[in-house]
């Protein structure tokens, strides 16, 4: 199928998909959505027993956390590791050569998206919903844009928002650009976002953090893929992901 043709067919998923624009709005909205209203406490407190002060799922069991924490963790080193071992050694492979580009935009992604996360994570100065004192803590309820009370000390910044954990999964929707056809590309945004939102809602279960936590890491990772995409594609790299697509 031509480029044009593709385009013509698939412009309006492409206009959602693919519009760095429209995703940048969509943060905003998120962010004012969450900041001007009260649903992350509405929704948290389905997750909170307030009589037993217990989350739905103990941080320390054992199984649940080595699938949604410990164990994915490893599993996406483990995948990174193996993405760059094979652009490195098999470069010249058949193989590695169709996919090189895409390959290299996963890589990047993977290691960007939880740096940038983890650095905004320690200026951002938001407590997890365990730290609250309306879940038993000892913080103040603030969001992003919220001061925090005149009479409230901190020793050091709180790190927990936006979601670290989900960045990494978040970080392998470049997968959407790895693959050649529309059919293998949906398969890989649906896999993708089931992987990474049961690794935030886990992180809800336990109390580490409120659903706009993952929601704003999921939009931020987005529009990071998006923009290292158009560095790839300038003219410095002259990579090109669309044109190749096929149904």
């Amino acid at each position: 199928m031509s480029t044009r043709l593709f385009i013509k067919k698939n412009w309006i998923s492409l206009m959602k998909i693919n519009s760095l624009w429209l995703c940048v709005i969509t943060l905003i909205g998120v962010i004012l959505l969450f900041e001007l209203t009260s649903l992350d406490l509405y929704f948290q407190d389905f997750f909170y027993n307030f009589q037993t002060h217990q989350w739905v799922i103990d941080r320390n069991e054992r199984i649940s956390k080595l699938f949604f924490y410990t164990g994915v963790k490893k599993l996406f080193i483990f995948l990174l590791l193996c993405l760059v071992l094979s652009l490195i050694f098999l470069r010249k492979n058949p193989v590695i050569l169709k996919y090189r580009q895409g390959l290299i935009l996963v890589c990047l992604s993977a290691v960007v998206i939880p740096l940038f996360i983890g650095g905004l994570k320690s200026i951002t100065n938001v407590p997890c919903p365990r730290d609250i004192e309306h879940y038993q803590g000892t913080y103040p309820y603030v969001r992003l844009l919220d001061k925090y009370p005149a009479n409230f000390h901190q020793t050091k910044n709180i790190k927990c928002y936006p979601a670290g954990h989900a960045s990494g999964a978040f970080a392998l929707l470049s997968l959407y650009f790895l693959f050649k056809t529309t059919r293998n590309r949906r398969i890989s945004l649906g896999i993708v976002m089931g992987l990474a939102w049961s690794m935030g809602n886990y992180k809800m279960l336990i109390g580490d953090h409120f659903f706009s936590h993952t929601w704003v890491t999921m939009n931020l990772s987005w529009i990071i893929i998006l923009l290292l995409k158009r560095i790839l594609e300038s003219q410095r790299f002259n990579f090109n992901f669309m044109p190749n697509c096929e149904e």
